[in-house]
């Protein structure tokens, strides 16, 4: 489950959202930078504090300022993917994906273990002795994933993940992390400006604008021209690249 009720000023407006996801899933929030979609990461992360609201992730309630309550960040369990991986450049593979493993002082064949577990699939095994700073914009997005999911996050916080890729890695990537995210049936949150990552990750899309929600449901929903001029934008963008395909 995601419940997402807050509210909070800052410096150009003020957010005021209020977003019910009972079947859990992902969640993609779009729209144009400066909406106000990163806001709500760093709100869930407890990065940031919301005057008024709640915050509740599964069975958990991470704030309630009605009751006062409010989890510190160390203790919410989100696994935090940002937007520029944020990986220890000077560390290996191996290391970066165990991080968060050794400072909760997992055992090391445990770790071990994880990390394998983890690797694997992705083809990262085989470089996993190379320094994060060597490696391809997809490498480090697979291992920023990896050393989110390591730790079996209660929720796990995308900010614009494919945002560093060439477009056909972002293809690709996209698709991994689909069958990723499907696999650890872990709820998810994903920030985005692209209308195809959404459609391609998102069991609910809430399209922000200015702080506020403007438009929400599943990709079917979304998807209708003349839903909003963000959505058209996507129907003029492909009908343009398929009357250039055909000369």
């Amino acid at each position: 489950m995601i419940d997402i009720a807050v509210k909070k000023v800052l410096r150009d407006f003020t957010l005021d959202v209020n977003i019910l996801m009972p079947e859990g899933g992902t969640l993609v929030l779009l729209g144009e930078n400066g909406a106000g979609k990163s806001t709500i990461l760093n709100l869930v992360a407890g990065l940031m504090a919301p005057d008024t609201g709640h915050i509740r992730i599964g069975g958990d309630t991470f704030v309630d300022t009605a009751t006062r309550t409010c989890i510190p960040a160390e203790s919410r369990g989100t696994g935090y993917v940002f937007q520029d991986y944020a990986l220890f450049p000077h560390m290996t593979v191996y290391d970066n994906i165990a991080y968060g493993l050794r400072i909760r002082h997992i055992p090391r064949d445990a770790i071990d273990a994880r990390v394998r577990e983890l690797a694997g699939p992705l083809d990262l095994l085989p470089v996993c002795e190379e320094k994060a700073g060597s490696l391809s914009g997809g490498q480090r997005q697979r291992v920023a994933l990896l050393r989110a999911l390591a730790v079996q996050p209660k929720c796990l916080l995308l900010d614009e993940p494919f945002s560093a890729l060439d477009v056909r890695t972002q293809v690709q990537v996209r698709q991994e992390l689909k069958g990723i995210l499907a696999a650890a049936k872990v709820p998810a949150i994903m920030v985005t400006h692209d209308l195809r990552d959404a459609i391609a990750l998102g069991d609910r899309i809430c399209l922000m604008e200015q702080g506020k929600i403007v438009l929400c449901g599943d990709a079917d929903t979304i998807l209708q021209k003349g839903k909003h001029p963000f959505i058209d934008q996507f129907f003029i963008g492909t009908c343009k690249k398929e009357k250039d395909n055909t000369g």
